[in-house]
């Protein structure tokens, strides 16, 4: 075959397959692009109580930046994100070392290890719920056994927010766990033989070799967290309602009102919008930082 009908050839298939794989590219890029679109057009307008709309340009947006409430529900947003983001990583590292090295764990206890994110947060918001109760919940009973005093947990806007995170915590650190357990488990042992020849101790081993190693995966498991924690919605509206008050008022939460109990569509797009243009945009950096830190 001559060099002309080889790359004849090559262009056809090419075509093929693009003909092929054309109708489910379309059909993705229309089902993404159509919500956005409509989205930001539903921004630059004004829906009255009768469901009447004009155009009101960028109005929505200038709003939005004298808005006390948004700007409470941005500092909720980032409170909420930056603590749970912390103590899933530490932990779910932790969770994960653990998981690594105890190769003799019986497989139904890693399942329960790992149980928890696999339940539906309308489950996990209304088991907490209960377990949280200030009057019959087993978490007060636990504190008074010990001697110290009942929290309102859920119901004090002190508390309402570490509440929050530490129950999406519990339900999403296995998570990050077998996220840094898939990255351990590809790490050289060579690097380990080594390390033990030279005699480097546990600590040091983990410093110098392990955590460096595993900071690919490790921001991989943060891109993915804040993704969910920047959009942080189920287990809010299901334990709190943005309460007590506005304490745990997120820009998600915040929207959601806007739009569906206020009616007030255009406004609550915009929210949308601009809490969309934040979680691109700590994906956009986190994303960076991966191709910074890998090996």
């Amino acid at each position: 075959m001559s060099k002309a009908a080889a790359t004849f050839a090559e262009d056809r298939q090419r075509l093929e397959l693009a003909a092929l794989s054309a109708p489910a590219v379309i059909f993705t890029v229309a089902m993404i692009a159509f919500p956005v679109v409509y989205t930001v057009w539903l921004g630059l307008h004004s829906f009255s109580s009768t469901g009447k709309q004009s155009f009101v340009g960028l109005a929505n947006y200038s709003r939005l930046l004298a808005d006390a409430e948004f700007w409470h529900g941005l500092w909720v947003t980032i409170a909420l994100y930056v603590l749970s983001l912390v103590l899933q990583l530490v932990l779910g590292v932790w969770l994960a070392l653990v998981l690594f090295h105890a190769k003799r764990l019986p497989g139904i206890v890693r399942s329960l290890f790992i149980s928890p994110f696999m339940m539906p947060p309308v489950v996990a918001g209304m088991m907490w719920l209960v377990i949280l109760d200030p009057s019959l919940g087993a978490a007060n009973y636990i504190l008074q056994s010990l001697g110290l005093p009942p929290s309102e947990w859920l119901a004090s806007p002190v508390w309402v927010i570490p509440t929050v995170a530490l129950i999406d915590t519990w339900q999403w650190t296995p998570y990050v766990a077998l996220i840094v357990l898939g990255g351990l488990q590809s790490l050289p042992p060579s690097v380990y033989e080594a390390a033990q020849i030279d005699g480097a101790s546990a600590f040091k081993t983990f410093q110098r070799i392990t955590l460096p190693l595993l900071l690919p995966t490790i921001v991989t498991a943060t891109i993915l967290r804040s993704v969910d924690l920047l959009r942080f919605f189920d287990i809010i509206y299901i334990t709190t309602q943005g309460g007590p008050g506005n304490a745990s008022n997120t820009l998600n939460i915040y929207g959601f009102r806007v739009g569906f109990e206020f009616f007030n569509i255009g406004y609550a797009s915009a929210l949308m919008l601009t809490l969309t243009a934040i979680v691109f945009g700590a994906v956009l950096a986190f994303n960076r930082l991966r191709g910074a830190v890998a090996w």
